[in-house]
């Protein structure tokens, strides 16, 4: 670890640690990536080689789509407790994959410039069935812009979402089963009203599945469709790739916000495990996560990372003092000033994504 650089990165330690009602962790200080960002970028301005698309992207995206809709039409004559094992062993591996590249289509990462992205991010939701493309897009944008802030990032658990769950192991299954409900359809209605979903590409998305939905029942009938929808459910849910969503932000060691996964599921699952290291540089793809680490060890070696997604479901289902409430939290008040600084308003940071280029100043101003 190089002084000055490794833990003062963490979020909050010590007397700059309180809690919100119930249980949530309030954390009085900015969220880390800012900071170890323009740390890194000083330590090894060589990570922005790093920065920019990985096109061969697109071949994954094609050739998934078109294995997952192959084995929907496969598995259309088979009995319902086949269809569910072909769907948790392989359809959700799958879906799951589409998803994380979903997400790097988010940040520009697949193809150049918005459009394209856009695009083959549609492409990619083809297998999953439920029109979540675009309406992720937005949300994800601003759960990077505003990690922590209840208003506006959807990957936090509401209060009422967290109380009602509790930490009773059934709640807890039950919640990761339905994952997808809650994440498409509860989530969003506790975020505020000016967060704006609905515009032509996420119109445009909901008429593909629509239309993804009629075609697949014409080629595989209901069976080949729940085969698609069961690997959705099973891919964000109650599945060892589903405790991704465990893993990247609930609090396993106080004064810690971000955590990576370092384990073979990230050969399956396009390094989406690599969480700290995507949250610090968000430009780099997935192919080039692992380089990060590899050239800035010292801002990585000594934070907490998880070696198993499995076991990490299993503890997150049997252990009470994990819950929907470990997580942090900053107050409006905090949140909205760090805004102020560089955007007055709560718009969807169209920055976020695109591809970096010139010094490692611009990179670092440009990544906020």
């Amino acid at each position: 670890m190089v002084p000055g650089l490794g833990r003062p990165l963490i979020v909050a330690k010590g007397d700059t640690l309180t809690r919100l009602e119930p249980d949530y962790i309030n954390a009085q200080v900015p969220e880390p990536h800012r900071t170890r960002r323009r740390q890194i970028l000083a330590s090894h301005p060589e990570v922005q080689a790093l920065a920019g698309p990985a096109r061969y992207s697109v071949l994954f995206i094609v050739g998934l789509v078109i294995f997952q809709l192959g084995v929907a039409v496969a598995v259309r004559h088979s009995p319902w407790w086949l269809l569910l094992i072909v769907a948790y062993l392989v359809g959700a591996v799958a879906n799951h994959a589409l998803l994380v590249l979903i997400h790097e289509c988010t940040h520009n990462l697949v193809w150049k410039g918005t459009r394209g992205n856009r695009i083959l991010a549609i492409l990619a939701n083809v297998p999953i069935l439920f029109p979540a493309a675009m309406s992720f897009r937005t949300y994800h944008l601003l759960h990077h812009k505003y990690q922590g802030d209840l208003d506006y990032d959807a990957d936090l658990p509401g209060p009422t979402e967290a109380r009602v769950v509790g930490n009773s192991s059934l709640r807890k299954t039950i919640w990761l089963l339905f994952f997808f409900a809650v994440e498409g359809i509860v989530r969003p209605f506790r975020l505020k009203k000016k967060v704006r979903v609905f515009d032509g590409w996420s119109i445009t998305n909901t008429l593909v599945m629509v239309a993804v939905g009629v075609g697949v029942y014409f080629l595989a009938g209901w069976t080949g469709l729940l085969y698609l929808a069961l690997s959705s459910i099973f891919g964000v849910g109650l599945h060892p790739v589903g405790a991704r969503w465990i893993q990247e932000h609930f609090v396993m060691r106080v004064g810690q916000e971000t955590y990576s996964y370092y384990g073979p599921w990230n050969k399956l699952a396009f390094n989406v495990g690599y969480h700290n290291e995507h949250h610090d540089l968000m430009t780099v793809p997935w192919s080039r996560l692992p380089q990060i680490r590899s050239i800035a060890p010292e801002f990585y070696d000594d934070l907490y990372a998880h070696r198993s997604w499995t076991r990490l479901l299993l503890r997150f289902l049997f252990d009470r003092k994990l819950t929907l409430h470990s997580r942090v939290v900053r107050s409006t008040a905090e949140v909205q000033g760090e805004r102020a600084k560089d955007e007055p308003s709560p718009a969807t940071p169209s920055v976020v994504g695109d591809p970096l280029s010139g010094p490692a100043a611009a990179m670092a101003s440009t990544a906020d």
